[in-house]
């Protein structure tokens, strides 16, 4: 919530105004009502503050139930006193919740101003109403009955400023008759009570009065406090378990990644995510930034890798402990934690592990202070072993579909991969998606001769090497695979057969004129060798209507083109 400087100036100097002067005017027109028992005004003032720092979390709204606290401080005391425990109140609140970050500490004077014109507005009209305020007031029902019209122009005044703020201050469209209106009120209604016995029972019995009522009062807010908890603490466990259905689901490591962080960043308060994976280089690991989101926006810079025990991320990955850090005093001048952007503040670093074996860390961080809770740290541990098991599947799926679809040898594509490409692309080709599907065949010249003179290790090296040499040549123009032993395919979609023969043409002369070195021959020595290569081509459709029909023209073309006619030459499919 970005609020306009000139507001937060102007916030600032409504307080210094305002605040001051009206409890001079209050204190002169209506004196405390205060007997001198400096015990009981404190014991008030205890409680004030015991209550104030315990708000009750309803749909992620903090409730303030300081009403019946502030209705029996005024009508025991009156309205000064009330005005200054409401202002300690409200400091006591807003030190609890942490709130003040940077840039932020205009919310204590704009919650001082709300405060002390709900309790001065109200108070006054009480005492334009003829209404009075002491301890005699315990028998006088006519104060008493306006008290009731008290507790409710407090409760009017306070949900219109909240309004007013919202609009204007904080450019929010918020319902006044929405589910915070709807809780308020009903809280209001069952601790508004509380306050006229808790006032009445003061004056019979005295500070007793604080065990009957104060100390029940807040037991029932501690335990809604951590029924709260518990309830966050079962919605993140729900919504793990389904991002952990989400992960598994994914095959693909940088889906897995990707959905990984994204739905982190929606749960937590991230504005800095990191995955940093475990990886080997000259046989020492290191931490290396994996994938990385800044504000919503993928990391591109690269981090420079992180070994054991440097840094947070470095411990984290050493000892497998999480860290939780709340400022960043606690952690900035950490050697590794430059690569995070100055104005975070929060930090949570968490172990990836596997098998017991940590292959990773996981860095969220947060502009604000105190961002991260403990439960919140117990879900995203859960989320890293959900994300680790993911990992490794997605992996392992990827390796398995690679060594189905390529070669072991040359890691081109191999030929049951190229099969359903080729039908794939004639099935485009049919439905007039694309124009052309041109298909190269090549073919090394006396590859035999070959491997019997430098031997089969030597021959693997120059189909490597041309896998490499033809990958390199079409690049992402079309498919290359390896057809079977020495020859090799390139399906090339929307190329026509001059733009097909052209391309043929430039790998036959990259192979002819350029020679293969050797270095695992028979002969002990490295050896240089030149081959030559054999290339058909045919286009369709003017050379094939299906599939098989585009191999087999090509193929005649390669051997009754090419082959027959001496070899070292690309030659296009002809009917003639």
């Amino acid at each position: 919530m970005q609020v306009h400087p000139y507001v937060q100036k102007l916030i600032y100097l409504i307080w210094l105004l305002m605040v001051p002067a009206g409890l001079w005017i209050t204190y002169q027109i209506h004196p405390p009502k205060f007997s001198g028992n400096w015990v009981e005004l404190l014991a008030f003032l205890l409680l004030t503050i015991i209550v104030a720092t315990m708000p009750i979390v309803i749909n992620e709204t903090f409730i303030f139930l300081i009403q019946w606290v502030a209705l029996a401080t005024f009508l025991k005391f009156g309205l000064f006193v009330e005005i200054i425990f409401a202002q300690i109140a409200v400091i006591a609140l807003v030190l609890k919740l942490k709130i003040l970050q940077k840039g932020q500490f205009f919310r204590l004077p704009l919650n001082l101003n709300m405060f002390f014109l709900v309790s001065f507005i109200s108070g006054m009209t009480y005492y334009w109403l003829g209404g009075h305020t002491g301890p005699e007031l315990a028998n006088d029902y006519s104060s008493l009955s306006l008290a009731v019209v008290y507790g409710g122009l407090y409760y009017l005044i306070n949900q219109v400023i909240l309004l007013i703020h919202f609009k204007y201050i904080y450019k929010r469209k918020e319902p006044f008759f929405g589910s915070d209106f709807v809780v308020e009120t009903i809280t209001t209604l069952i601790t508004l009570p509380i306050g006229f016995i808790f006032y009445i029972l003061f004056n019979e019995i005295g500070l007793l009065s604080i065990l009957f009522v104060g100390i029940p009062f807040v037991s029932l807010s501690i335990i809604f406090i951590l029924y709260y908890s518990s309830q966050k603490v079962n919605d993140y466990l729900q919504k793990a378990a389904e991002i952990g259905h989400q992960l598994a689901e994914r095959l693909n490591v940088e889906d897995v990644k990707n959905i990984f962080l994204q739905k982190v960043c929606e749960m937590l308060p991230v504005d800095y995510a990191y995955i940093l994976e475990v990886m080997t280089h000259k046989d020492e690991k290191y931490l290396l930034l994996s994938r990385g989101f800044e504000e919503g926006e993928v990391r591109t810079k690269p981090l420079y890798p992180i070994r054991r025990y440097e840094g947070m991320s470095g411990k984290v990955w050493a000892e497998q402990n999480s860290l939780l850090l709340n400022t960043r005093k606690e952690w900035a001048y950490s050697p590794s934690s430059s690569y995070i952007p100055e104005d975070a503040e929060s930090l949570l670093c968490v172990p990836i592990i596997k098998s017991k074996k940590a292959i990773g860390v996981l860095v969220l961080a947060s502009k604000k202070k105190h961002a991260y809770e403990n439960s919140q740290l117990m879900i995203i541990e859960v989320l890293c072993s959900y994300f680790a098991v993911a990992m490794e599947n997605a992996k392992n799926y990827e390796q398995t579909k690679m060594q189905s679809e390529h070669c072991a040898l040359t890691k081109l594509y191999n030929f049951r991969y190229f099969q359903n490409v080729l039908t794939e692309e004639f099935q485009k080709l049919s439905s007039s998606e694309s124009k052309y599907l041109s298909l190269i065949i090549l073919d090394i010249d006396h590859f035999k001769s070959i491997n019997d003179t430098f031997g089969h290790q030597s021959g693997n090296e120059i189909l490597i090497e041309m896998a490499q040499r033809i990958e390199s040549l079409v690049g992402n123009r079309g498919t290359v695979a390896r057809y079977g032993g020495e020859e090799f395919v390139i399906l090339l979609p929307n190329v026509s057969k001059v733009e097909a023969v052209s391309l043929a043409e430039l790998i036959r002369q990259s192979v002819a004129n350029w020679p293969f070195i050797l270095h695992q021959t028979i002969v002990k020595e490295p050896q240089q060798v030149r081959i030559t290569t054999s290339i058909g081509v045919a286009t369709a459709p003017e050379d094939a209507e299906d599939a098989q029909s585009l191999i087999r023209h090509a193929d005649r073309a390669l051997y009754v083109g090419a082959k027959r006619a001496g070899r070292n030459r690309v030659a296009e499919y002809s009917t003639c």
